[in-house]
Parts: structure tokens; C-alpha cells; sequence
């Protein structure tokens, strides 16, 4: 696993958002929290890379890449890759 975080983007409210932590804590993937409804500038990134939807959960990796709104399977696979 790559030393530095993976950054969650997401709201208190969205089951998603609370899903995909589980499946990040399930797999010991260290990670940043950051609630867009509290952050301004967090929440125009959201709307910014998902060309102007408001989607979360919007995970971004270490590498540059990332998932919104991802499925269990497809968030496994990504941690995977990550090794």
C-alpha cells in the first residue's frame, strides 16, 4: 500500500460514501475523509472532475486516478492493483 492517503470525497448523508470507507477499512487502505458539504473548495472539485455532478463518492489515488461512485468490486480491484 502507497504511503501516501487515498482521498475519500463524499457527505454525511450517502450510503455510498459510508460503503466504500468500509470497504477501504476492510482492507487496511489508508485514507483521507473529506466531507464536501463543509468544504467549499473540496466540493468544487468534486463538481469540477465529474463535469459539473455533485457525485461521491469521488476517491482519488495516489496515482492520479479516480473512481466515483464505485462498486464494491471495482474499489477491491483498484486496492488490489495498488498492492
Amino acid at each position: 500500500m502507497s504511503l501516501q492517503p487515498i482521498v475519500v470525497y463524499g457527505t454525511n448523508w450517502c450510503p455510498d460514501c459510508r460503503r466504500a470507507q468500509r470497504v477501504l477499512d476492510q482492507h487496511g487502505a489508508p485514507y483521507t475523509y473529506i466531507n464536501i458539504e463543509h468544504n467549499p473548495a473540496a466540493a468544487e472539485f468534486v463538481v469540477k472532475v465529474n463535469h459539473g455532478n455533485q457525485s461521491v463518492p469521488t476517491i482519488v489515488f495516489p496515482d492520479g486516478s479516480i473512481l466515483v461512485e464505485p462498486s464494491n468490486r471495482a474499489l477491491q480491484e483498484k486496492l488490489s492493483q495498488m498492492g
